[in-house]
């Protein structure tokens, strides 16, 4: 899969899962160093957000909007996932209230996994997935230009249909 940072294309492992896939099932720790399993996640809707690096302006932006809007949603759960250490991590998140979970992918498995692997960076594509409670993929968006946001509305929008069908 093909993608861009400031106009320089790279190529990612593989292709990312599409909308209607199964979610890749996956095993990260948070900050706190707790194991956060997709398949112990089964019956809550899940916005999973991936960073290049949390260190940088618009990571930081995404995970801080994300996190802020993880408070809104009632039946949703929010993660935030990059290849950064649990240090930086905890670094930035050092001075913020926390609503999702941050979750480090030190050995890159799930960024391989969900065919975001940039092996010349040795680094995540910018993405965000929306699961149903069953697992299921309900929309995906993987960000072209990976100096450019995310289109959050349209995200937490999939979130807040699938948070109104478990009512």
């Amino acid at each position: 899969m093909n993608v861009t940072l400031k106009g320089e294309p790279y190529e990612t492992n593989a292709q990312a899962p599409r909308v209607g896939d199964d979610a890749p099932s996956f095993t990260l720790k948070d900050l706190n160093d707790k194991e956060v399993k997709l398949s112990d996640l089964k019956g809550d809707v899940l916005i999973i957000s991936t960073v290049p690096d949390i260190e940088t302006s618009t990571c930081s932006r995404q995970t801080n909007t994300f996190n802020d809007e993880a408070r809104k949603l009632k039946g949703t759960k929010m993660f935030s996932v990059s290849t950064n250490t649990k240090a930086q991590q905890q670094e930035w998140s050092r001075t913020k209230v926390l609503h999702s979970s941050i979750l480090h992918d030190k050995d890159r498995l799930f960024a391989k996994d969900y065919g975001l692997y940039i092996d010349n960076l040795d680094k995540m594509a910018r993405a965000v997935f929306v699961l149903n409670k069953g697992g299921q993929i309900v929309y995906r968006e993987i960000v072209k230009e990976m100096a450019d946001d995310p289109d959050y509305e349209a995200a937490l929008s999939a979130a807040r249909h699938e948070e109104a069908e478990l009512n």
